[in-house]
C-alpha cells in the first residue's frame, strides 16, 4: 500500500485502485484517481480544481448529502455502508461538539475504507465524538490542528483510546496550526502506535 497526505487534509491513498480523500490546492496534473472522496462542502475539502486534477476519464466521485446536486458517482449519508467493486466502506457521521463549523444536521462524513485486508478512516472535519469512539481501524488520519477540529491534546487522547496501528495527523500545517503540532502530537500518542508524520514542511 502506498499513502501520502498531499497537504492539510488532502489524501492519497493506492493499493490495487488509487483513491483521494479530499484533494485541495493540487498543482500537479495527476489524473490517476479511480475514486475521489469527499467529506464536506468547505472549501478546502470540495475542491473542483483539485478534482478535475486527480481525475481521469473514469474516476468516480463519492460525495456527501450537502453536495447531492453535483456530478458524482454515489451520494452517501452517514451511518451507512455501501459496496464497491474493489473494497466497500462505511460513513461515519463527522460534526463538531461545541462549534458551529460543522454542525451535526449537515449531515457530514468521515470514511472507514476496508481495502485489501486494511482498513482506513479518514475522519474528516470532526471533534471526538461517541460515533467515532466505536471505530476499530488499522490506519486513522485524525485532524489535530484545532479551531475547526480537534486540536492535540483532543486528536491525542482520542487515539490512545481507539488504538489504531499506525496514526497519520492530517488538518495543520497550512489553514490552521503550526507544523510543529505534529511533532508534538508524536509526543503524546502510545510507543505500541506508529505515528507517521506526512506534513512535514509549515504550507502557511
Amino acid at each position: 500500500m502506498k499513502m501520502r497526505v498531499i497537504h492539510h487534509a488532502s489524501i492519497r491513498l493506492e493499493d490495487g485502485v488509487v483513491i483521494y480523500f479530499d484533494p485541495y490546492d493540487i498543482q500537479e496534473e495527476m489524473h490517476d484517481a479511480d475514486y475521489v472522496f469527499i467529506t464536506h462542502d468547505h472549501y478546502d475539502h470540495y475542491d473542483l480544481a483539485s478534482i478535475l486534477k486527480v481525475s481521469k476519464e473514469n474516476t468516480k466521485i463519492v460525495l456527501p448529502e450537502c453536495l447531492k446536486n453535483e456530478k458524482s458517482f454515489l451520494v452517501v449519508s452517514p451511518d451507512n455502508e455501501y459496496s464497491l467493486k474493489e473494497f466497500s466502506f462505511r460513513t461515519i457521521p463527522s460534526y463538531n461538539l461545541h462549534k458551529n463549523f460543522h454542525p451535526k444536521e449537515k449531515n457530514y462524513v468521515g470514511y472507514h475504507v476496508f481495502l485489501n485486508g486494511v482498513s482506513y478512516y479518514v475522519m474528516g472535519d470532526t471533534d471526538r465524538t461517541p460515533e467515532a469512539d466505536m471505530v476499530s481501524a488499522d490506519v486513522c488520519f485524525v485532524p489535530i490542528g484545532g479551531v475547526y477540529t480537534m486540536d492535540v491534546r483532543e486528536a491525542s487522547d482520542y487515539i490512545n483510546f481507539v488504538k489504531p496501528k499506525k496514526v497519520i495527523p492530517i488538518h495543520y500545517g497550512k489553514i490552521v496550526g503550526d507544523v510543529s503540532l505534529g511533532y508534538e502530537f508524536q509526543k503524546n500518542i502510545d510507543s505500541d502506535i506508529e505515528v507517521d508524520l506526512m506534513i512535514k514542511e509549515n504550507e502557511k
